[in-house]
């Protein structure tokens, strides 16, 4: 069954494979038109951090609407969640700001091309 949790668990692989698959160039990794269409999907994954953290805070709200959140050691639950709760309306314009400048990323990313002159996977085409 799948979780929310390993949802965004599956989410931080697919990142953790791209660090991995773009260490070095390659085939699928060496010119200008690649890092723009990363720094595409990238920026969509990020445009879409702020709502996945402030609904992280729904079953905390809805527990603690109960009041059934405990703290471990004793402490107040609703300084805890007051605490959690400004954390994520922290991480949330962090990630709108950082979305914000991926787009700025993409967007300086977009004129780039790629002289194809003299290089032999791309003869019989504009490079020659």
């Amino acid at each position: 069954m799948t979780t929310p949790a390993r949802t965004l668990s599956k989410a931080g692989d697919g990142v953790r494979q791209f660090n991995h698959d773009t260490i070095d160039t390659g085939d699928n990794w060496q010119y200008p038109p690649h890092a723009y269409d990363a720094i595409g999907s990238l920026a969509y994954l990020v445009r879409m951090l702020p709502q996945a953290i402030e609904q992280t805070m729904r079953p905390v709200e809805r527990t603690h609407g109960e009041e059934r959140v405990t703290v471990d050691g004793g402490g107040d639950p609703a300084l805890a969640v007051s605490e959690l709760r400004q954390a994520i309306v922290d991480a949330a314009v962090k990630a709108q700001a950082l979305s914000a400048a991926l787009d700025r990323m993409h967007s300086a990313a977009s004129p780039l091309g790629l002289d194809t002159r003299g290089l032999p996977e791309f003869q019989g085409g504009d490079g020659e």
